[in-house]
């Protein structure tokens, strides 16, 4: 049975979707992420100030370890304590933002993860996720097996996409 959500949140007043699938189930079977919103939270992403004021749209328990700044952003924050974003105002200006995830990619997947389901708009963003595989490539050529810190803005990035850079 289907769950509608009503979002009240600074970016969007009144906004609503279904959600068909259950959480975490179901994903289009290109779509492999490695990490869930969760863990990506707890590790530390966008400075931690991307989900601040919707909590009440996601799980509970995805926000009791997550590192977040209510405030600023602050790249402390971050697994690798750099910066690996653009502003959201560069993803607005080259159109990349979808009008119902006005926060980007990553507000996309946690709505997917959690059983929003958006037939185009959801091989769009999977597409974008597979592309950033590329950072990987890089990393493996330019970095050893040992060398966790090397290259820490390609792997903060590929944290922000749920690819798991401690693997790498």
């Amino acid at each position: 049975m289907p769950k509608t959500v009503i979002v009240n949140d600074f970016f969007q007043k009144g906004y609503t979707y279904d959600r068909i699938e259950a959480p975490g189930k179901n994903f289009h079977p290109e779509f492999r992420p490695e990490l869930t919103p969760r863990q990506m939270l707890s590790m530390g992403i966008f400075g931690g100030c991307y989900m601040t004021d919707c909590k009440e749209e996601f799980p509970e328990d995805w926000f009791k370890t997550a590192r977040l700044s209510p405030g600023r952003k602050d790249i402390s924050l971050n697994f690798y304590g750099v910066d690996a974003s653009q502003p959201l105002s560069i993803w607005q200006e080259k159109g990349w933002l979808h009008p119902e995830d006005p926060r980007g990619w990553f507000q996309w997947y946690c709505r997917y993860f959690m059983g929003r389901r958006m037939e185009m708009e959801d091989l769009r963003q999977i597409k974008r996720w597979k592309g950033i595989r590329r950072h990987i490539g890089a990393i493996r050529k330019n970095c050893g097996p040992d060398q966790s810190g090397c290259r820490p803005r390609q792997r903060q990035a590929l944290l922000h996409w749920a690819y798991d850079p401690r693997k790498i």
